[in-house]
Formats: structure tokens, C-alpha cells, sequence
């Protein structure tokens, strides 16, 4: 590799921050600005010319993506990198893993060597079935998952009283102590004894048993205090610290991170600061725009020349928006603009929907960004539990969730399939104990139970044993006489068996890639899983897809499109209700981050009638805080023809006969059952009833009922629109389609 050419490629600022070999040195990297770049000219100048082995290396990202990313450019330089030299290389979670895994003594802790890694929701399972079990006084049960994240510092710190004086300590206490005894971490266990053992390795002089040489982070504005607390043990072990992020695009707080993360980490690490003020992404006009929302003082230049104006559109609703979205879009795709160039950003997920509905009328390809996993499938999620329970029998509730589950287990009452794995875990550690030393146990028989085949896994399976299984899904497939669970004769068999084959293959390939053993492989495969949610469906946004990509604000940071559209610009989405300030101005930095996202074209919209609860009409004050001159043409409008109303209406009521209207757009129909909506005629528009119809044509104003906007009397109606007058709301006019008006 030219390493020369690869430094001469880099700006001023760049090569600056790449050269720099303070003890600890903190860039702030601005939007566009090139920062994956420097990191990975830094890790390469580091191995190229510093002659620091890869191995010696930490790299900490804060998503699986990003981590992947690094890899591959990695990879691309350096056709010889194995996986063995890029075990440092990973989330935070995921480097916490290996160091558990491979280096920290956990068995000193209680721990055995293959532990499960356990989602937030499976814990929240454990705590309820600790609180049923010992009759904890637990006030809140609805949101445990939130109040065990808010309060578990305080009770890390000491504390003895919860905030609101229940069990919740006790509880906590307890569900350490199950953790431990199955066997379990959590994503935060994983760092809170990875930060306990590193600790421990300090004050007890032995930093020769892990040392790296540098620390390099990744989007480190993201950084909460146990991830803070991670790297400073890293740094007083001996490493050098390197971390790239921007202050402006601090939009994680509610999970931990700071706003004033770079004043923090500079005092903590007497780091020095550098900058990447660049912008190479977004046009001048953009960028321009976008500095109105940048809250972090500092340079910020575009690279770019002006470009086009941003637009700004007003849509009556939801609905006239998709239609106008699909419209343009396929102008686009008609002019040679590739689909996959395209964005529209929402601020909550359950706006895509009708934006599908509209899109897949219309036929233009979109994906959506809703991470789906392996979890998310049912014969996936059963057989995940059966693979845990096979290869860490202290998990028992895994065991006893496959054994029990309703669609492939073979036990229909979870308490016989509980007494069923504890009796045969009992009989098997008894057996264990009769045998001598040298004499293994036999292999399961042919014909035994799942429970029996799930605990007889890890000896069928040893590593001496079936040399030929690595490359062989049937060897597991077989094992398990899956087709007993999955029933041939079943109407999802054939995609049933497909899922498990296609799953089994990417585990055995996991194994193979990262130098493994057959269970090694599986095991850490598993607790892979866990952390990141395998993508056996590809259901997150390929974004070499050619395809509209339609994501949140928040899944849209680190990617870049050259056409972003924006929608529901309105107070109650963008920005949301907040409480404090500090919650408001992460409002404020996740649309700066929605909007420099877009290269060449930006389009901002918002709704005058919204179908949303909470949401006002009409622009959010942030469309107000662009300057004029960088809009085209000021705020237009678009409308609806007659014609449109009418197909839109054919199209709502034919869609009420299968599901409720409420449930596709949040408007009509509310209340009713999918059969009672079929019942109407097909040509009454919702929200008109005969008795109303009649009284208008008798010269009489109907009063009518809204949800939001109280009793009022209708003023006008023709084909497509009713308009009504509310007390204290004036006149408001509603599409029949979407009409949630109940007449009185």
C-alpha cells in the first residue's frame, strides 16, 4: 500500500488529525467533513508507519454498520487481514464480548466461559418472573424495562431508597444474582464487569495481560458514562487515545450521552482538540440552511458550490403528501435520477405506513428502515432458544420457551416443560457425577425428546467429533429431527425449513470466518445475535438497492442522499412535544442531521388539517428559522383534484373491508371492527350518515362530533369535502374520506 498517496489524498485538517501522536486527541469532526476517512488513514498510518500490529489496536464504534464499514476499507487496503487481527475492532458491546470471552478472567467472577448474551427484553422477563416468585412490592410494572435503565446507576452508586420507595433495589439485587447463576449478560453487564476485571488488572499491576498500544473511537459524542469509564481504563492500561465525533450531532441523550461530551472528555483525558470544518457532502444552499439548527460554535465550510434552493410544501394531510411524494418521485426516476438516491425522512416510524400503502399503489420501489431480525421470525426465535438452552444449559428459561412454544414445541403447559427441563438437567448432572473422569456420556438416542437432544448437544458435538459438521447444515438439522417440530404437512413448512437451513449455514460461515470451533463458533455466533440482530431477511435498507429508502430522522445519521424529502415539518413531529430544554434542543441537532444528509436537493414539508394526535397545523417554527432567500419560490401549496379525492375515497373504503381506517391513517372509522366497516355501502363516504344526508337536504345544519375539536355544526358539504364550525376552533374542513366526524 502507498501510504504517501494515501496521506496526499487528505486536506490540511485531515492530515493533521491523521499525524497527530498526542497521548489523547479528541476531533471534531463536522458534518461531511471526511471523518470515516481519517479514522481509517489514522489506523493505517498507525500500522504502516508506526509499525503498530493490528492486534494492539482497539477501534470502538457505537453501531455494528459502522464497525463492518471499517473492516471492509479496511480489507480493501490490505488483502491479508484475517479476523483474528481485528478482534479490537467492533461496537463497544462487542469488543466487551472478546475481552470476556478470550482475555478477562470471568470464571473468578462465577461466570463459565460459554455465557449467554441476553437482550433488554428477555431481562425484563427475568425480573417480572423474581417479582412474582417473592411477592416484590414493584410500583411502575408497566414501564420496568425504563426504570430499571434510569435507576440502576443509583443503585450501582450505593443507594438504598429507589425513587419511588419500593422493591426496586432488591429486585436488582436479585436479578444479578439469576443472571449469574444461568449463566447471563446483558449488553450493559458486558461493560460494567469488562470495566470490574480491567480495573482490577490496574490496581493489582498485571496491565501486562492486556495492553493495546492506541484507542480509537468512533462517533464518541454518542459516548455514555460506562462507555466513558471503558476507555479510561483502556488509557491507563497503556493506551494512546484517538476519537472523532461532532458535538452537533449529539442526538442519543435519552440513552445516555452528553451535550457537552467534548468539554467532559478533553477535562477527563487532558486531550488536545482538533477540527474537520469541511463540509463535502451538502450544497451551499443546503449547508447554508442547515448552520441555522447548528447549536456547537465553530467553523463549519462547504466544499460545494451554491446549488439549487431548498423547497418548502404545504399538504392538507398525510395522504396528499404520498400522493404528491409519489408523483415527483417518479418524475425523478423518469429523468435518470436512480431510486436509490431518493430519501423521505419522517420523525416517527408510523408515518411510513401510509407512505407504503401509497407507494406499492403506485409502484415505485421503496424499502423501509425497520430493523427486522432473526427474533422477529417465529420459527427463528423458537429454534434461536432451542440452540442457547443446547449450548448453555444453565439457561433454562430458553429451554423451557422452546419446549413449550406454542407452534413448535412439543409441551403445551410451560410449568410440565419446566419440571421436565429441571428434572432432566438434574438426572444428567447425576450421571456426571456416577462416571469417572475418563468416561464420556453417550450421545442422545435417536428417538429422545427435544429436551433430551438440547442436552446432549454440547458432548454430541465436541470438538473431536464430527470433523465434516463444520461445512454441513444436515449434521444439526438431522441432530434435532427438525422436521418433527416443523411439520411437514404444515402450510409454512417449505419457508420454515428454508429459514432454519439458510440460518444455519451463516453460523457454520460465522465459525469458519472467525477461526472457530464447531460450539465456539455457535456460541459466540449466538451471543453475536443477540447484540445486533443477525439480518437473515436483509430487512434493513440496502442501500445499493435501487430503491426509495424511507427512514427516521434518527436512522438516517451517517448516510447521504442526493434528493431528501422531509416530511411533517409540523410542532408535535418535528420538533416533538418536549419537556425541558435540554430534550429540545436534541430535537433541534436531529434535524440539522436530517437535513445534511441531502447532497443536492432538499424539500421540507408540513400539513394544515394533520392526522396525528398532538400535532399542529400548520409549519413548525424551525421551517421559520430558514432565511427566505434560500427557499424557491416561497411555501407552495399542493392540492388535490376532485378526481383524486374521488379514486382516494374508492380506495380508503375498499381498504376499511379488510382492517379499520383508523388503523391505516389514523383517521375515520375509528372504533370499528373490520366487519362492521365491510357492512357499509360501498358509496356512502365515511363520516356521512343517511340521517345527515337528509337533513341537509331538508335546509337543516347537522350538528356533528369530533375528537379533538368537540361538538360542532356543519356549515357546507359537497361530494369529497365537509367543512363544520367548532366553539373556540372556528371553521375546520375535512376530506369525507378521513372524516372522523360523528353525527349527532
Amino acid at each position: 500500500m502507498n501510504f504517501e498517496r494515501e496521506l496526499a489524498e487528505l486536506n490540511e485538517y485531515q492530515r493533521a488529525a491523521v499525524l497527530d501522536e498526542n497521548a489523547a486527541c479528541i476531533v471534531s469532526a463536522k458534518v461531511g467533513s471526511g471523518k470515516t476517512t481519517v479514522l481509517i488513514s489514522k489506523v493505517l498510518y498507525l500500522h504502516d508507519q508506526k509499525k503498530v500490529p493490528y492486534e494492539d489496536m482497539v477501534v470502538l464504534t457505537f453501531t455494528n454498520k459502522a464497525a463492518g464499514e471499517i473492516r471492509e476499507r479496511l480489507a480493501a487496503k490490505e488483502s491479508s487481514l484475517s479476523p483474528e487481527q481485528l478482534q479490537g475492532f467492533g461496537t463497544f458491546h462487542s469488543v466487551a464480548l472478546h475481552l470476556l470471552r478470550d482475555v478477562l478472567p470471568v470464571e473468578e467472577l462465577g461466570y463459565e466461559p460459554g455465557f449467554t448474551v441476553i437482550e433488554p427484553d428477555e431481562e425484563v422477563e427475568l425480573a417480572l418472573q423474581i417479582i412474582e416468585e417473592e411477592k416484590l412490592q414493584i410500583k411502575y410494572k408497566n414501564r420496568l424495562k425504563k426504570r430499571l435503565e434510569q435507576e440502576r446507576t443509583l443503585y450501582e452508586q450505593g443507594k438504598k431508597e429507589t425513587r419511588y420507595g419500593d422493591d426496586l433495589f432488591v429486585l436488582m439485587h436479585r436479578l444479578g444474582q439469576e443472571k449469574l447463576r444461568q449463566n447471563k449478560f446483558t449488553f450493559r453487564d458486558l461493560l460494567r464487569v469488562s470495566n470490574f476485571l480491567l480495573r482490577r488488572l490496574v490496581a493489582e499491576g498485571e496491565k501486562e495481560k492486556f495492553h493495546p498500544a492506541w484507542i480509537i473511537v468512533d462517533e464518541v459524542q454518542d459516548s455514555d458514562d460506562i462507555q466513558i469509564e471503558f476507555m479510561e481504563h483502556l488509557v491507563v492500561l497503556g493506551a494512546k487515545l484517538f476519537a472523532v465525533g461532532d458535538p452537533n450531532q449529539v442526538i442519543y441523550t435519552w440513552r445516555g450521552s452528553r451535550s457537552n461530551i467534548f468539554y467532559q472528555l478533553k477535562e477527563r483525558f487532558g486531550a488536545r482538540e482538533l477540527t474537520l470544518p469541511i463540509n463535502y457532502r451538502s450544497s451551499g444552499a443546503i449547508l447554508a440552511a442547515a448552520k441555522c439548527f447548528q447549536q456547537n460554535p465553530g467553523e463549519l465550510t462547504g466544499a460545494r458550490t451554491r446549488g439549487e434552493k431548498l423547497r418548502i410544501r404545504r399538504h392538507y394531510n398525510a395522504f396528499g403528501e404520498a400522493q404528491y411524494l409519489a408523483a415527483e418521485i417518479r418524475g425523478l426516476m423518469e429523468s435518470g435520477v436512480a431510486c436509490r438516491e431518493i430519501a423521505v425522512f419522517y420523525r416517527l416510524q408510523s408515518q411510513s405506513e401510509i407512505l407504503e400503502k401509497v407507494f406499492t399503489g403506485e409502484s415505485i420501489p421503496f424499502e423501509v428502515s425497520v430493523k427486522k431480525t432473526i427474533q422477529d421470525i417465529p420459527v427463528l426465535n423458537w429454534f434461536l432458544k432451542v440452540l442457547r438452552f443446547s449450548c448453555n444449559e444453565k439457561d433454562a428459561p430458553a429451554g423451557v420457551k422452546a419446549l413449550a412454544d406454542k407452534q413448535y414445541g412439543e409441551i403445551r403447559s410451560a410449568k410440565r416443560a419446566r419440571e421436565i427441563i429441571e428434572s432432566v438437567v438434574t438426572e444428567k448432572a447425576e450421571r456426571g457425577r456416577q462416571k469417572s473422569g475418563s468416561e464420556s456420556s453417550q450421545p442422545a438416542d435417536e428417538h429422545e425428546g427435544l429436551t433430551e437432544k438440547m442436552c446432549g448437544f454440547a458432548e454430541y458435538f465436541a470438538e473431536d467429533c464430527l470433523e465434516n459438521v463444520i461445512v454441513d447444515p444436515a449434521y444439526v438439522y438431522d441432530y434435532f429431527e427438525l422436521d418433527r417440530y416443523l411439520k411437514p404437512t404444515a402450510a409454512r413448512y417449505s419457508e420454515d425449513r428454508e429459514y432454519v437451513w439458510n440460518l444455519l449455514e451463516r453460523m457454520i460461515t460465522f465459525a469458519l470466518e472467525q477461526g472457530l470451533g464447531f460450539l465456539e463458533g455457535f456460541r459466540l455466533f449466538l451471543n453475536s445475535s443477540a447484540l445486533y440482530g443477525v439480518q437473515i431477511l436483509q430487512k434493513e435498507v440496502n442501500l445499493q438497492a435501487d430503491s426509495v429508502k424511507l427512514m427516521t430522522l434518527h436512522a438516517s445519521k451517517g448516510l447521504e442522499f442526493s434528493h431528501v424529502y422531509i416530511i411533517g415539518v409540523n410542532f408535535g413531529l418535528i420538533p416533538l412535544r418536549t419537556g425541558d430544554f435540554e430534550t429540545e434542543d436534541e430535537e433541534r441537532r436531529l434535524f440539522f442531521v436530517g437535513m445534511t444528509r441531502a447532497k443536492d436537493y432538499l424539500e421540507l414539508s408540513y400539513y394544515t388539517n394533520p392526522d396525528q394526535v398532538r400535532v399542529a397545523p400548520g409549519e413548525s417554527r424551525y421551517l421559520q428559522m430558514i432565511p427566505r432567500e434560500l427557499v424557491e419560490g416561497g411555501v407552495e401549496e399542493v392540492r388535490f383534484e376532485k378526481t383524486d379525492l374521488q379514486k382516494l375515497r374508492k380506495e380508503v373504503e375498499k381498504s376499511a373491508r379488510v382492517q379499520p381506517l383508523a388503523m391505516l391513517f389514523g383517521g375515520g372509522g375509528a372504533g370499528k371492527s373490520a366487519e362492521e366497516s365491510a357492512g357499509e355501502p360501498a358509496d356512502k363516504p365515511v363520516g356521512e350518515t343517511a340521517e345527515g344526508s337528509a337533513e341537509m337536504k331538508h335546509g337543516k345544519m347537522p350538528r356533528v362530533r369530533h375528537a379533538k375539536y368537540g361538538v360542532g355544526t356543519i356549515t357546507s358539504e359537497d361530494e369529497t369535502m365537509v367543512t363544520a364550525e367548532f366553539e373556540n376552533y372556528g371553521e375546520k374542513q375535512f376530506i369525507k374520506a378521513f372524516s372522523e366526524l360523528e353525527y349527532l
